[in-house]
């Protein structure tokens, strides 16, 4: 009798071990699924080629670069494999005025954008400074070279893929960013706003992009978004990259 119930007892031990270590298993088995399928960071995001890391949190994008153009240009230090003289053509058809500054090596960016973006219920004015980010990581500023005063004076001296430095060395665009529009085709994606809408070239469906409402964009659809999308649209007249403001809730920049 003594030796049937110490037997039941060892095995009622035995069934609770492994009871409690396939739970474990279990538990780390859902573990494991639960943290890859954490929110990924969409595919579309992957066309910005220039970021040096791309997270997302579930709710906000964060995209880091160093802010360098890959392309040449008269901005960068002469002893630079990236460094070119001005050739070709200003954006304003004016003579190239160089200004003094030169590309910072040593920048980095951190912008932080809505993951799912939506119109704002008041329209922010967007700021002097980075206002997005390009998909070559370069950040991308409004229409004014400081407050309220526009580019007449400054598009100058942009060099020949039409961006340049400000006076601490961020490289950015103001207006069209040719070489992206040569690389990639005047209808391609260019970038992000802050507010997490897409910027796309001047052209869409064949045609150079006219109609567009004070922001600067329209909702229609896109190769990236097929279900339509309110975006923004590069054009070679003011306000060039962005209108009155942002059309969506901004998200942050630092540097």
């Amino acid at each position: 009798m003594k030796k049937s119930l110490l037997l039941l007892i060892l095995l009622w031990g035995a069934i609770l071990f492994f009871t409690c270590s396939n739970s474990g298993n279990k538990l780390d088995a859902t573990n494991r699924i639960e943290s890859t399928n954490k929110t990924i960071v969409p595919t579309i995001y992957s066309k910005i080629y220039g970021a040096t890391s791309i997270t997302t949190d579930g709710t906000f994008v964060t995209i880091k670069t160093n802010g360098q153009p890959d392309h040449k240009s008269i901005y960068y230090g002469a002893s630079s494999d990236k460094y070119e003289a001005f050739s070709g053509t200003t954006f304003g058809g004016s003579t190239f005025r160089k200004n003094p500054n030169k590309i910072s090596l040593t920048n980095a960016f951190t912008f932080k954008i809505p993951l799912n973006p939506t119109k704002a219920t008041r329209n922010a004015s967007t700021p002097l400074g980075p206002i997005g980010v390009a998909i070559n990581g370069v950040p991308l500023f409004n229409q004014y070279a400081g407050p309220n005063r526009p580019l007449t004076y400054e598009m100058a001296s942009f060099d020949q893929y039409w961006g340049h430095p400000q006076a601490t060395g961020i490289y950015h665009y103001h207006v069209e960013p040719l070489y992206l529009t040569q690389t990639k085709g005047k209808e391609a994606l260019m970038g992000f706003l802050l507010d997490g809408f897409p910027v796309y070239g001047p052209e869409e469906n064949g045609k150079t992009v006219i109609v567009l409402d004070v922001f600067h964009g329209h909702t229609g659809k896109t190769v990236d978004y097929p279900n339509g999308i309110y975006h923004y649209h590069i054009t070679n007249s003011d306000p060039y990259i962005n209108g009155n403001g942002f059309y969506g809730t901004a998200g942050t920049v630092s540097n």
